[in-house]
């Protein structure tokens, strides 16, 4: 029993850690891509997300949501997409499209958005999860990189230090038997 624990607990620090190392890794891919190339929405593979950060898509869409967004071949009018305006992301629907020209609007928004040319289209909402928005925040800021930078360093050292001792345990045992036969081969001699 104590040893099927154990296992779980490795099992579960290693998962933890290889989701901090993705974790880390995405927040210097995101952070490359927006300060670098300038693109707020990084779309790896045709995937990628974007957090609300306003209340113009009430009360479809909420301040803090998490979204996960595709990019699409097409898009049709009533989608909701997110698109790069300058060095910001926004997210709305989708009023017309007329050839290479978007209009969108916020569902909350009293007036339409400017057109913009269908390329700063980064992809449409496939999935909204609320308040996972603001742990990604959270995630992106200085302090947050930092404090999982911390718990991978934490985790590895916890397990070196288990496996460490687990080694120690092992070892004693071991000289624990071989004083105990090296006592029974000295009683023997003596019979």
């Amino acid at each position: 029993m104590k040893r099927a624990n154990n296992q779980v607990k490795t099992i579960f620090r290693y998962v933890l850690l290889v989701t901090l190392a993705a974790l880390v890794g995405i927040n210097v891919y995101a952070l490359n891509a927006s300060r670098l190339a300038g693109n707020q929405v990084p779309m790896p593979f045709g995937v990628g997300a974007s957090v609300v950060l306003s209340g113009s898509m009430e009360p479809e869409l909420s301040v803090g949501d998490l979204l996960l967004l595709r990019e699409q071949e097409s898009y049709t009018e009533g989608d909701i997409i997110v698109y790069q305006s300058g060095a910001m992301s926004v997210v709305h629907r989708i009023l017309s499209l007329r050839g290479e020209t978007v209009i969108t609007k916020g569902d909350a928004n009293n007036v339409a958005d400017e057109p913009f040319h269908c390329d700063a289209v980064k992809g449409k909402v496939i999935l909204a999860i609320p308040w996972l928005g603001y742990a990604v925040w959270a995630l992106k800021t200085p302090m947050g990189i930092l404090l999982t930078l911390a718990a991978a360093v934490i985790l590895v050292e916890l397990s070196y230090r288990e496996g460490k001792t687990k080694d120690d345990e092992e070892k004693e045992k071991i000289k624990a038997e071989i004083r105990q036969l090296m006592k029974e081969l000295e009683q023997n001699k003596k019979d």
